[in-house]
């Protein structure tokens, strides 16, 4: 994990938008004319995933051959699971479902099996379970049920906390637990569900010892996770925000509304390949958006992104700190054609970025690589190079491991996008209207061949990374090389760095 965030929640949730298409208007969010009607001018809307208020209904009835789980009777759910076979469908009747009173107690599927709530079915974990759904049957499926109170410890899920394969997860509501409220296996799906509330994740898409493929969120809301504010607990833990990924291989990530999270909204950290992040809506979280961290490869397309970051972008800056902390935040991150992906670079494009404290932020750390006491992710080396303690001098000093040793930002595309920011809405007057790419003066350990200037100057000059074709509206600033470096932009479009080529600057924020 790189910079890390701390975090205090905003106010509960916003009005609803609407996603535009990056080169049309901005509504003003809370706008009423910002309706699920509204049209760009240039393309039509696609409606936020207001799921939360309004959840689907299950069935009112049990389907024919449906096993039926009573309420009244206490650990009926996991009962009749442990003696039915594979592929039952189980139906909640309407009511408050409880498991025995023992913190381990949990439901364990066999493979196959189907959970469908009734209208008002809850599964309630009594602050004394732990886990809900557990155990490492795959192609379970958990439709229309609210699942909450249950107590996982820190980094653990509520549902499929063991991350087996093929989850089906649909229409659900996973909230008001500890821990995170729901991990993550390959090929799993979460869809139309809501996840909220949470004492430390909405979702922690993690299995140990292994990496998650094929994953897919979509439709969801999730909103003021990080309930338990991890990071004043546990300070530089890395452990907060909307959902976190780790070492995930292949995610789509389409058409979520991603609002009001202590921390990130979306954070990927550490291995991390193959993401396409679009149609989104991420709003009003207290750090980052979007942070991208040690990974690999992605595209980041049509989403709408809005008023982000300003509790952690307000206290660094009131601090003094000069780092541009970002609403999308690259760390170490980037296009790789070695690994294998659908795409070999990181392309961010046709995205609206309204009123967040910052852009845009491309950064290495020049001291963090494979077997670095300076990496904190540690034990772990990249994509290229799977033995860490293969990164030592002499060997490190010489191609390839000089190169593959590193997590490079490299092979970025920035382009299409639209830019707004009002000062008077985000209330600062300086450090909050910052795009960068940057680096620090390499200094440890004293055996990197890193020192000095030449992580800057590769990330500024030598790695592909382009701004190009976007719109600005509002009074951008452009850091370069190092936090010192703060341009107009005549002077980031113009020679040596030759950024921005085709773009557009209004000094004044408009719609």
């Amino acid at each position: 994990m790189g910079i890390k965030w701390r975090n205090r929640a905003l106010p509960a949730v916003l009005p609803a938008l609407v996603l535009l298409a990056a080169t049309g208007c901005v509504s003003s969010p809370g706008d009423p004319e910002a309706g699920p009607t509204a049209k760009s001018s240039t393309s039509g809307t696609r409606s936020v995933a207001r799921v939360c208020a309004k959840p689907e209904a299950g069935p009112a009835k049990a389907p024919a051959g449906a096993v039926t789980v009573d309420p009244s009777v206490t650990g009926d759910l996991a009962a009749k699971t442990k003696s039915s076979p594979p592929n039952t469908v189980f139906w909640l009747g309407p009511g408050k479902h409880k498991l025995e009173q023992d913190r381990y107690a949990q439901v364990i599927p066999k493979e196959g099996d189907t959970y469908l709530g009734a209208p008002g079915a809850v599964l309630d974990g009594g602050k004394t379970n732990q886990y809900a759904f557990g155990g490492g049957a795959r192609s379970v499926t958990i439709r229309y049920l609210t699942v909450e109170r249950f107590v996982a410890p820190q980094n653990e899920g509520v549902v499929n906390h063991d991350s087996a394969d093929g989850w089906v997860i649909e229409h659900a509501t996973i909230q008001r637990n500890s821990g995170a409220g729901l991990m993550a296996g390959a090929r799993q799906q979460v869809r139309a569900s809501c996840l909220r509330d949470n004492g430390q994740y909405g979702m922690n898409a993690y299995k140990t010892g292994d990496t998650v493929s094929g994953l897919v969120i979509e439709g969801n809301e999730i909103a003021a996770n990080n309930t338990d504010d991890w990071e004043r607990r546990q300070p530089g833990c890395g452990c907060t925000g909307g959902v976190k990924f780790w070492a995930v291989n292949g995610a789509d990530v389409r058409g979520n509304w991603v609002h009001d999270n202590r921390g990130p909204g979306l954070w990927a950290d550490t291995n991390n390949n193959d993401f396409r992040i679009e149609d989104n809506v991420l709003e009003a979280n207290d750090g980052a958006a979007l942070f991208y961290e040690t990974s690999y490869n992605a595209v980041i397309r049509n989403n709408k992104i809005l008023r982000n970051n300003w509790v952690e972008g307000r206290r660094y800056a009131e601090r003094g700190d000069n780092f541009p902390f970002a609403t999308i935040y690259l760390s170490e991150s980037g296009g790789e054609p070695r690994v294998r992906a659908r795409t070999d670079k990181i392309e961010i494009y046709r995205n609206v970025l309204e009123n967040n404290w910052n852009g845009i932020t491309l950064w290495e750390n020049a001291d963090r690589f494979c077997n670095s006491p300076a990496n904190t992710s540690s034990g772990v080396c990249t994509l290229l190079v799977r033995q860490s303690d293969r990164c030592t001098r002499p060997a490190i000093t010489t191609a390839p491991l000089y190169t593959d040793c590193r997590w490079k930002t490299q092979r970025v595309d920035i382009h299409d996008n639209r830019f707004v920011l009002d000062t008077s809405v985000v209330e600062c007057t300086v450090k909050c209207d910052r795009m960068a790419v940057l680096a620090n003066y390499g200094t440890y350990p004293d055996w990197s061949p890193y020192r000095g200037e030449q992580v800057a100057e590769s990330i500024t000059d030598k790695q592909q990374n382009r701004w190009h074709d976007n719109v600005y509206l509002g009074p951008w600033k452009f850091v370069a090389h190092d936090p010192s470096r703060v341009l107009e932009s005549g002077q980031w479009q113009g020679t040596p760095y030759r950024q921005d080529a085709g773009s557009t600057f209004g000094p004044r924020a408009g719609g």
